[in-house]
């Protein structure tokens, strides 16, 4: 299976991009959000992949990031979710916005995504509610291997918490100040996976 693919953008279509990796071209499709970020052709890209091996076909989704791609992953758990309504979800909502619009239960942020109507949005909600963030760091990984930019001169699970939130698109000083009013609840021994989902809710709040 390809995880990752790192090379030269080629060229665009609506919805994919083709990736020269020395000298073979992969189709991969992405979202609008993605697409719109890539460099000009000719310029070096990375993109993180989740391969989909079908009886009549392989198919290449590339993200800017692991936390893009979790969220391709967990949106089609839900019934009626496919691989193009999860792009269409991940081109409205980034995976932060994504995370607190089901935390706030916010239907309406979800309906418009193209593709989602009001009962896929309500069921989006009623499933995700109690999974995400399913990007959070899994078995052996560590939050700063996610974020490596700890925040200095905070303990380390502290640290750790608030540069993975930065690293799902929150700003610095929003993640700081959401970690910092959860900690002190969580007490001095919460690892750094108990403030990350703290915080979430706190900013979904």
């Amino acid at each position: 299976m390809i995880g990752k693919l790192k090379g030269v953008v080629d060229s665009q279509g609506e919805d994919y991009v083709i990736l020269d990796v020395h000298g073979v071209g992969y189709l991969v499709h992405c979202s609008a959000r993605t697409l719109q970020a890539l460099p000009a052709a000719g310029e070096a890209a990375t993109l993180a992949i989740e391969t989909v091996v079908r009886e009549d076909m392989i198919r290449l989704y590339g993200f800017r990031a692991e936390a893009e791609r979790e969220c391709f992953r967990l949106l089609q758990t839900v019934q009626g979710v496919g691989a193009k309504v999860a792009l269409g979800i991940l081109t409205v909502l980034d995976p932060a916005a994504l995370t607190s619009a089901i935390g706030r239960g916010d239907k309406t942020a979800l309906a418009r995504a193209p593709g989602v109507g009001p009962r896929l949005a309500a069921r989006l909600v009623s499933e995700l509610k109690d999974k995400t963030p399913a990007f959070l760091p899994g078995p052996g990984e560590t939050v700063a291997a996610l974020a490596p930019a700890a925040a200095m001169g905070a303990p380390q699970p502290v640290a750790d918490a608030v540069s993975a939130l930065v690293n799902l698109g929150y700003g610095e000083p929003q993640a700081a100040r959401a970690v910092a009013a959860v900690a002190e609840r969580a007490g001095e021994d919460a690892e750094a996976t108990t403030l990350i989902r703290l915080a979430l809710r706190e900013l979904a709040a």
